[in-house]
């Protein structure tokens, strides 16, 4: 794949990738997965990655220490496309990433390992893809419940999966922390943070109207539909999300 060009929104270096390069670029790295030491981490950017950053100096030091951040969230394109000269192509919410990744996979035949959520939505997660992509390999599964102690084993489990692409949707910023943490135990090529993706594949979460999506307010969307998880959340991310996409957003001299 020809150099990736990057650009600096609200003080986080994102790529500037389409869906279909992502996927492209995956497939790529399956391919070439032996000729690396550990696993490349691909992380997700949205306004909550933003304000966390600026709020957690850990998950700031989490979130750069990933191989490629992509634009989760529609309000990251629109500021590259207003306050920069190298926009963003297009949105990669993860929910839509998942499924495209899916697609790719069955033709490149490379192999899958969910791991997060309950047992209940990992296991109809999984039975889901595998309704939706009947060849789809996925390897290994795993819930999100477990102790720091337990991840060495499940590493291991992980490893003996022959896994290409690890899915890991245990929230933010737990999800990056294990990512940074066990990156070099891991042979498979990618470990993806997926938030609530699996939930999202079995219907328990609705996506936003594409309206909504289209122009930045599926976070009104969730607002609505479940208040008690985001409402305090959107009140006190949304503001300094704003403030930093308008005040650290610019090129990036830098490529790679």
């Amino acid at each position: 794949m020809d150099e990736i060009r990057h650009v600096i929104v609200g003080g986080v270096r994102t790529a500037c990738l389409s869906r279909d390069a992502l996927c492209r670029l995956m497939l790529e790295d399956a391919r070439n997965k032996r000729l690396r030491a550990s696993a490349k981490l691909i992380f997700d950017v949205n306004g909550h990655a933003l304000a966390l950053a600026r709020w957690d100096k850990v998950f700031r030091d989490d979130l750069a220490g990933a191989d490629l951040l992509h634009a989760d969230g529609q309000i990251i394109v629109a500021a590259s496309k207003y306050l920069t000269t190298s926009p963003i192509p297009e949105r990669s919410a993860t929910t839509d990433l998942f499924h495209d990744a899916a697609a790719a996979a069955v033709l490149g035949g490379v192999s899958f390992y969910l791991l997060g959520g309950t047992e209940d939505v990992n296991a109809r997660c999984s039975q889901r893809m595998l309704e939706l992509y009947p060849d789809l390999q996925i390897v290994g599964r795993r819930n999100g419940y477990f102790s720091e102690s337990e991840e060495e084993a499940i590493c291991d489990a992980i490893n003996a999966s022959g896994a290409d692409v690890v899915w890991v949707g245990l929230g933010k910023p737990k999800e990056q922390a294990f990512c940074i943490r066990n990156r070099h135990r891991l042979k498979a090529s990618w470990l993806v943070t997926c938030g609530g993706c699996y939930n999202y594949v079995i219907g328990e979460y609705s996506r936003a109207p594409e309206w909504m999506q289209d122009i930045g307010m599926e976070w009104a969307h969730r607002l609505v539909t479940r208040p008690k998880q985001f409402f305090w959340r959107y009140l006190t991310t949304n503001p300094v999300a704003l403030y930093l996409l308008l005040t650290e957003t610019r090129n990036d001299t830098l490529r790679g």
